[in-house]
């Protein structure tokens, strides 16, 4: 299934039934008073987070919406049957926007969450509601209320426990294939990532999901690249482990790059605990290897983890590292995640 994380659709919920106008007529109450019913109140418009779903495609296809609007009222005092309300099934992390793309209307980060978009018109009230002492006979009722009509923003952030960062080709596909059982293409060139990957981690009778976005750039912050578009899905995780290329032209300027880029986006990104880790080990030599991982050490403030995605090395220990961490951030023990740490 392809992937699509935003996605513009309308809603307009129901408009009520107008009220009726009518009397009562029978053989021996010649002159009956008004008994003229309400209309029916209109359908809402709701959304719902679901499970099973990690992609906004079917809103590409489908961007319309209206529910349906409630019946006319009738004779007899009866009341129109309410418009039914239209559900709108959504992927867990999706957030709804206004039309100006900024305004956040809802944030609907767990299963189960709803939100009413636009609220059903009220049915109008039929000629029975206006007798009164004065006016035993009304001949008038009230038309229903239009339902509200919007345009709206949907944005997936995907929900996982830990994101994937790194410049292009710094070999986080691979490192994705290798740990789940997500299928990203691989290929030795730099954004063969085009869209976000999730993949589930079986480690230590234990599993988590990892997140791998498309490669960062300088400028990724401010919309160079693919970075700016998918940055959001690392929003709600808890970890991030930095992948580098131990056989770029300079990992530590690599890891500044993306750190910068992080730190420019916001939204915490800049303060989530991190795993740096020094990629494909297995194309490098001992003294290169330690070469660059007491730079990057110096420059993270942190040990670095020496793997290989090609072959699998050091893996088990990082992600049984990851797992930890991931477990104290499930439980909000921000200590034992620092602990954790590298």
């Amino acid at each position: 299934m392809k992937f699509l994380d935003q996605a513009k659709i309308y809603v307009k919920s129901g408009n009520g039934g107008p009220g009726c106008v009518s009397f009562r007529r029978e053989a021996n109450v010649p002159m009956g008073g008004p008994n003229g019913g309400n209309g029916g109140r209109g359908g809402d418009v709701i959304v719902e987070a679901v499970d099973g779903l990690n992609t906004l495609i079917d809103f590409r296809y489908q961007q319309h919406f209206k529910a349906k609007s409630g019946t006319n009222g009738m004779g007899s005092d009866r009341t129109g049957a309410a418009g039914a309300d239209l559900i709108i099934k959504v992927p867990a992390g999706t957030q709804i926007l206004a039309d100006d793309q900024e305004t956040v209307i809802a944030d609907l980060a767990d299963v189960g969450a709803t939100t009413v978009l636009a609220k059903g018109g009220i049915g109008g009230k039929g000629n029975a509601y206006f007798k009164s002492s004065t006016n035993r006979a009304p001949r008038f009722a009230q038309p229903g209320m239009p339902g509200e009509e919007f345009w709206f923003w949907l944005r997936l952030k995907l929900i996982a426990d830990a994101g994937l960062v790194g410049l292009p080709n710094a070999g986080k596909s691979t490192f994705l294939a290798r740990v789940t059982r997500a299928k990203p293409k691989i290929a030795g060139y730099p954004f063969t990532t085009l869209h976000p990957q999730l993949g589930v981690v079986y480690t230590a009778a234990n599993e988590f999901v990892l997140a791998d976005i498309p490669g960062l750039i300088e400028g990724a912050h401010d919309g160079a690249g693919l970075g700016d578009r998918f940055l959001g899905h690392i929003e709600r995780c808890g970890v991030m482990l930095h992948l580098i290329d131990g056989n770029g032209e300079d990992p530590v300027a690599a890891y500044h790059t993306v750190r910068h880029e992080l730190e420019a986006y916001g939204y915490g990104l800049e303060t989530k605990q991190e795993i740096v880790a020094l990629n494909k080990s297995d194309l490098l030599d001992d003294e290169t290897i330690a070469w660059h991982r007491a730079a990057l050490s110096e420059a993270a403030g942190a040990d670095v983890t020496v793997i290989s995605g090609g072959t699998g090395a050091g893996i088990d220990a990082l992600l049984k590292q990851m797992l930890e961490m991931i477990t104290a951030w499930r439980a909000g023990d921000e200590e034992a995640m620092e602990v954790a740490a590298p």
